[in-house]
């Protein structure tokens, strides 16, 4: 009877230092990116954009405008997993490998059976905590409401307790979204690439974050606010935003984070 060999985990990820001037840099390459092949970024950015203006239009047919405030801001939560198909282009950008439509598709499709999914789970679940502070902090600052209430958007701009609700959702929204994006910084492109498992991954984003606590703020505003800019005109604007910060997502990884080790 042979016994097996136990196989030795793979190596913690080493992370790096960068400065604010390389996250500077990686916005530039992913400006590059997206100008060299613009095709794939439009494809991507189209798609995530009219998912947004799906869920825009059902508020408006369900009558429901308050929410429109409190999803817009959860919704580039989603953001980082319409990007995958970003950091493949970027990748083969930078091996010098083929981009083809097919490959980079099937890539994409691939990642069901790996850890990705387990990380969208994860996102989501932020996103309904999200929703149910939202939920929350509605009635406790405009009281019960029933759906006539909820399509008042005077209610929101116009009293006292709708804009303290405004406020304190913001704060509220803003902390899950930052830690949201430090679970999220670097480790989908991470998962993307290595084949390692997502708490591994999560924690190495969150270590990159503390590590490079300036820079990685200095990101984070930069992703905040490309979004909320090109959200205004009814979404139109992540056609352009998105490409560019899910290629410039892929360089930060590969700033803050040493490249995987060849094996053998």
């Amino acid at each position: 009877m042979t016994t097996a060999t136990p196989t030795a985990p793979p190596p913690r990820p080493v992370i790096k230092k960068i400065t604010t001037d390389d996250v500077y840099a990686a916005l530039s390459q992913g400006w590059e990116d997206f100008k060299a092949v613009p095709q794939f970024g439009l494809f991507f950015g189209g798609v995530y954009a009219l998912i947004g203006i799906a869920i825009l239009a059902q508020l408006w047919i369900w009558d429901l405008p308050l929410w429109i405030l409190p999803l817009a801001f959860a919704f580039p939560l989603v953001g980082p997993f319409a990007a995958i198909g970003l950091y493949e282009v970027s990748r083969r950008r930078e091996t010098g490998e083929p981009l083809e439509w097919d490959q980079i598709l099937q890539v994409v499709w691939d990642q069901r059976h790996r850890q990705l999914p387990t990380m969208a789970f994860v996102v989501m679940a932020g996103f309904m905590i999200w929703v149910w502070f939202a939920r929350l902090i509605a009635a406790l600052f405009i009281g019960r409401m029933d759906y006539a209430v909820y399509s008042n958007l005077d209610t929101l701009f116009t009293t006292p307790s709708g804009l303290t609700m405004l406020v304190v959702g913001t704060v509220v929204g803003g902390v899950i979204a930052f830690i949201l994006f430090s679970i999220t910084a670097v480790s989908l492109p991470m998962l993307l690439e290595r084949d390692i498992d997502f708490v591994t991954a999560m924690i190495t984003s969150v270590n990159v974050v503390q590590e490079n606590t300036r820079p990685m703020l200095t990101w984070a505003w930069i992703v905040a606010a490309g979004l909320i800019v090109a959200k205004i005109p009814f979404f139109l604007g992540l056609i352009i935003a998105l490409p560019v910060l899910g290629h410039t997502t892929w360089h930060i990884y590969r700033k803050t984070v040493e490249p995987p080790r060849p094996v053998g």
